[in-house]
C-alpha cells in the first residue's frame, strides 16, 4: 500500500448521533479531516469527516453517512487511509512512519540486524520495533540518539542503541522504591 497512507483509525463511538472517536496519527489530529475523503484498507469505502472538537482520548468527528450510535459502533477498527499524493512530502528531518516499516536495520558498522517491524507512540514518544534476524524483538526510543540515520532510498535505518541497564542493587523485587 506505498500508495497510501493510514491516517488514523476509527476506536468507537461517542454519543447517540453517530459520531465517532478516532485516533489520529496525523502531526496535528484535527488535521485528519482536512485531506479530503478517506478510505478503508481494502479501498472499497470512502469516508467524508468532518472534525468536531479534538480531546486527550482522540479526534471526535462525523462521517457522512453514519447517523446514529449503532452505524457508528459497527466502524470501530475500520483504518482510515488517504492517497499519499494528497500529502505534501515531508520536510528534511520529516518522514513518514509508513516508509519506516520494512527498512532493513543496521548497527553502526553495517551489521544487519533485523527489520523496522512497527512504530508505536505510547504517549511519551515514538517507538520502533526491529525485529531480528536473530529471533525475537526489540524496541527503541525513535530519537536522533537511538536512530541517527534514516536513509529511506537506501532502505535502511542505522540504530545505536542505548546501553542496557543493571537491576538497582539497594532494590529487591517486590519492594517499592
Amino acid at each position: 500500500m506505498a500508495d497510501r497512507i493510514c491516517l488514523g483509525f476509527i476506536a468507537g463511538a461517542h454519543g447517540l448521533d453517530g459520531a465517532v472517536l478516532i485516533r489520529s496519527f496525523t502531526a496535528d489530529p484535527g488535521a485528519i479531516g482536512s485531506y479530503g475523503k478517506l478510505a478503508d484498507a481494502e479501498g472499497k469505502r470512502t469516508f467524508k469527516l468532518k472534525v468536531r472538537t479534538v480531546t486527550a482520548k482522540g479526534v471526535i468527528a462525523k462521517l457522512e453517512g453514519v447517523n446514529d450510535r449503532t452505524a457508528a459502533e459497527g466502524m470501530k477498527g475500520v483504518e482510515l487511509y488517504i492517497a499519499r499524493d494528497a500529502l505534501p512530502e515531508p520536510d528534511e528531518d520529516e518522514v513518514y512512519v509508513a516508509d519506516l516499516i520494512g527498512l532493513r536495520v543496521e548497527d553502526k558498522d553495517a551489521n544487519v540486524l533485523g527489520t523496522v517491524s512497527r512504530m508505536d507512540n505510547y504517549g511519551a514518544s515514538d517507538v520502533m520495533e526491529v525485529t531480528l534476524a536473530t529471533g525475537g524483538s526489540l524496541l527503541l526510543p525513535f530519537t536522533k540518539a537511538a536512530v541517527p540515520v534514516v536513509d529511506i532510498a537506501g532502505g535502511r535505518v542505522v540504530i545505536d542503541p542505548p546501553a542496557t541497564t543493571e537491576a538497582r542493587p539497594d532494590v529487591k523485587e517486590g519492594e517499592d522504591d
